[in-house]
């Protein structure tokens, strides 16, 4: 039965999960023989011929790679919609990025690309908010909106991060942010640091005249996690900040299930994908990823800069940013088809080595549905936090006028003290 995974003339149907893999198999191996053991160990199959395997089962849950590109390396399975169980993103990955990557029939393997049918799709809730949801929340209705991450990454003790926030604020920053590894240390209690940080933003919200949001890392063990949910609810919090990868997407969808009623935005940091997603031969790519995410329902989610300290190239970013962003994917070379039949977008966020004097080319190549935020680029500004977030607002401003950043900072110290310290 094993030979007949491979049916070149299989045309994928309404109710198949399809995979793209990179395969590179090992010295001996043939790409066919590599992807039949990559099929059959996602799916139904085992090292051996097995007498419990019947014609039904063969028949009903029996996988079909339909396209191998000998030139490429690249296979595509497409795998019956019956092999996994709806609303679970722990079984999805499980199944076709679980056991596969141990197999001696492989060098190298790289899941490039998964896309789900209707059924499937319609089995999650998806993103609360979604951009307009946001956007509303905010009272921003085109330009990209402006944030930062409160530095040092740790070391801060809840009153400096609250007025840290809250220079940031004032200066003209919509959004604060906690750090990836800031959650509750000894030196900045979680409540305590919630407690003045939404202090801080109200009072910065009567300054300004603007609405202002603090993500709070909310980042722990499952229970903790809620529990810390619902005391930034009971402090009038707006947001919930949530370390994707480490905490795993079981916890993930519990946190989007306790959201339904507490109704706070989700941001998803992505600290740690690198581990899977940066070897260009291997692991899982974060276009893959970011299509959990969004099933799983994050309102907002980080998927690169191209222009910043991260590594990610732009044709990449760009594709992320299309794959969270709108209703209908096409297929590339490099990539499914997706539909999200009326699923909400998720709120793309850009951050890692930013500031004000790389904004116009970021927002050339992403739009104007976008999160900047910039750390050190605020914080690292010769006149200090306030006017480094006040830089980062003109930055944008600059663009959304026509403006040149150079020709926008001959009438504003701000940004081009900015220009001059980063952009020599």
């Amino acid at each position: 039965m094993a030979s007949g995974y491979v049916d070149l003339g299989y045309v994928p149907g309404d109710n198949d999960v399809v995979c793209l893999f990179y395969i590179e198999p090992a010295e001996g191996v043939t790409l066919e023989q590599a992807a039949v053991h990559v099929t059959a160990e996602s799916s139904i199959g085992t090292w051996t011929d097995i007498c419990t395997m019947n014609e039904s089962i063969w028949c009903k849950l029996k996988p079909s790679i339909f396209s191998i590109d000998g030139g490429r390396n690249l296979v595509k399975v497409a795998y019956p919609l019956d092999l996994f169980e709806l609303g679970s993103i722990p079984q999805l990955m499980s199944s076709v990025t679980g056991n596969i990557y141990g197999m001696k029939a492989l060098e190298n393997l790289r899941v490039l690309d998964i896309s789900v049918p209707k059924k499937y799709v319609k089995s999650f809730s998806g993103p609360k908010f979604g951009i307009k949801g946001i956007r509303k929340l905010l009272g921003v209705k085109k330009r990209p909106l402006v944030g930062t991450i409160v530095k040092p990454k740790v070391g801060l003790g809840p009153k400096d991060h609250a007025q840290v926030a809250y220079n940031a604020w004032v200066g003209g920053c919509d959004i604060v942010k906690d750090d990836e590894n800031l959650t509750d240390q000894k030196f900045n209690r979680f409540e305590t640091r919630i407690k003045l940080t939404l202090q801080a933003l109200r009072k910065a919200e009567q300054k300004t005249g603007e609405s202002k949001v603090y993500m709070a890392n909310i980042t722990a063990e499952t229970k903790e996690m809620l529990r810390r949910m619902r005391y930034v609810k009971k402090n009038h919090g707006t947001y919930a900040m949530v370390d994707v990868l480490t905490i795993g997407p079981s916890a993930l969808q519990t946190v989007r299930e306790a959201n339904e009623d507490l109704g706070l935005v989700l941001h998803a940091h992505r600290a740690m994908h690198a581990a899977l997603t940066r070897n260009k031969r291997h692991g899982i790519t974060m276009l893959a990823l970011a299509k959990m995410y969004r099933l799983t329902g994050m309102d907002q989610l980080h998927i690169g800069t191209a222009v910043g300290k991260m590594e990610g190239p732009t044709k990449e970013v760009r594709s992320i940013r299309d794959e969270i962003v709108e209703d209908s994917v096409p297929k590339t070379e490099d990539r499914l088809s997706q539909e999200w039949y009326g699923m909400k977008p998720v709120f793309p966020v850009s951050s890692g080595g930013l500031h004000p004097g790389l904004t116009d080319k970021l927002m050339e190549f992403m739009g104007n549905d976008l999160i900047i935020q910039y750390g050190g680029g605020i914080h690292g500004h010769p006149q200090g936090t306030q006017a480094g977030a006040t830089a980062a607002r003109q930055s944008v401003d600059a663009v959304l006028e026509g403006k040149s950043l150079q020709e926008y900072a001959q009438n504003h110290d701000e940004l081009r003290a900015a220009l001059e310290k980063w952009m020599k």
